[in-house]
């Protein structure tokens, strides 16, 4: 063998180590990032999460989400939004970015490019306006769900705004969110992103250590029906997406306040 051909296939080799040594690092790192998801943070108010039919949570710093992978979407996102949280800064859009810390892979934005859908968020960027780094958390594609734009401008944006104002009144208010996920929707884009038919919005106040609590199911259009015509008890949206909301009040209490579907304590 003549001393090229050894120096060729010691190149070879060589990169080939190279190569694989960067491969896993990269999954060192990828790791890494999914194991500190499963971590709650310092904002993470765990006794109000609700249960995960997909054993798939990820908590970032000023939300946590539960991932269906089936659905390319997150089945809840909740979050505490405090009166404190409110902010009028106005920050730039970043890019939409996949969310490493989801075991499964997150969709890719891509999928609704020219899909008719906006990149509907589920832990809205108004309601994180306290940093920029609040604010641009919320761009990650596990955050969204595709939504009509008429839908997202109109009676959801409707809805968030007034969250915010119960937010402001009420010195904060605990937020859960989502679509309905369920099978046989229609999708979008290369991933199969499913389109919710329905989307619905719990919110608990605990004011004064005295709690009560809200559920919304709107279907998905736009509608300039008031937002109390949707009120509906946490029961109905437990019942059609299988999630246990509220699991660590006493039990008492849970069943109460879950069964009304009564808005008579909350100002519209």
């Amino acid at each position: 063998m003549t001393k090229k051909k050894i120096l060729s296939i010691i190149a070879v080799v060589i990169l080939i180590a190279v190569l694989g040594y960067e491969q896993f690092l990269d999954n060192q790192k990828e790791d890494f990032i999914i194991e500190e998801g499963k971590k709650p943070k310092a904002a993470t108010n765990q006794y109000f999460l609700p249960t995960s039919t997909t054993n798939q949570v990820v908590h970032h710093q000023h939300y946590s989400l539960s991932y269906s992978e089936k659905h390319e979407q997150a089945e809840w996102v909740a979050y505490e939004l405090k009166a404190s949280d409110l902010s009028r800064n106005n920050f730039k859009r970043p890019y939409f970015e996949i969310d490493n810390a989801v075991k499964t892979k997150a969709a890719h934005w891509r999928n609704y490019k020219n899909s008719g859908y906006d990149r509907g968020h589920l832990c809205p960027a108004g309601d994180r306006k306290f940093t920029k780094t609040a604010h641009d958390e919320t761009f990650l594609t596990s955050n969204i769900s595709p939504q009509k734009h008429a839908f997202n401008a109109g009676i959801r944006n409707r809805l968030e705004q007034k969250v915010r104002y119960w937010a402001r009144k009420n010195d904060g208010v605990f937020v859960i969110t989502g679509g309905v996920l369920e099978n046989n929707l229609q999708t979008i884009g290369s991933e199969n992103v499913a389109v919710p038919k329905k989307f619905y919005k719990v919110i608990l106040d605990k004011t004064n250590s005295k709690i009560k609590m809200i559920a919304f199911l709107v279907p998905h259009k736009d509608s300039k029906l008031p937002l109390y015509k949707f009120v509906v008890s946490v029961n109905k949206i437990e019942a059609l997406t299988g999630i246990d909301f509220f699991k660590e009040l006493e039990d008492g209490l849970e069943e109460r306040l879950e069964s009304s579907s009564s808005y008579k304590n909350w100002s519209f």
